[in-house]
Order: structure tokens, then C-alpha cells, then sequence
């Protein structure tokens, strides 16, 4: 897996009122939140990159005013087979 560093400074961290962590996490999210968003990538990738559950992903979408439905339909056929699949290891 390939790695991504940023250098950020102690102020970044002030400002934001956030710890390295939490700031990083953050970072994650906003990055894959924004890459979905332009349709670079999928619920199920971005979720990856922001390294949470793809249904957490999708419920965080609203927080930012996206929709979890994709762009376009090769999308929607994805995220429905993955509904399938789900529903059916339970």
C-alpha cells in the first residue's frame, strides 16, 4: 500500500483546535469526501481511503451535502450489488 506524508506545523494543529490524530483523520476524510464528490472515486473507495466502514462513508455524505447515489449508472448498479451482497452474509 502506498503512503501519502504531508508536512503540517504545530500552528496548523492550533488553529484547527485539533490534535495530530484527529487532524489526520480529518485529512482522510475531507480527501476522499472531495475526490468522490468530483467522481474519481466510489462510495466503497473513498470509504477505504478515509478509512471508514462504506456505511459510515454514506452516512457522513449528508454532513457535507452529498448524496450517497452516484453520478452515474455504472455507479448505482455497483453500490446495489454491494446492497445485495450484504443483505445476503446476514
Amino acid at each position: 500500500m502506498s503512503q501519502l506524508v504531508i508536512p503540517y506545523s504545530s500552528e496548523v494543529l492550533g488553529a484547527l483546535g485539533q490534535d495530530e490524530e484527529e487532524f489526520e483523520q480529518n485529512a482522510r476524510l475531507l480527501l476522499a469526501i472531495k475526490l468522490y464528490e468530483m467522481g474519481k472515486l466510489t462510495t466503497g473507495l473513498a470509504a477505504e481511503l478515509a478509512g471508514v466502514p462504506r456505511s459510515s462513508f454514506i452516512f457522513l455524505l449528508k454532513d457535507y451535502g452529498l448524496s450517497p447515489f452516484g453520478q452515474d449508472e455504472d455507479e448505482l448498479e455497483e453500490d446495489l450489488s454491494s446492497a445485495r451482497r450484504a443483505s445476503h452474509r446476514q
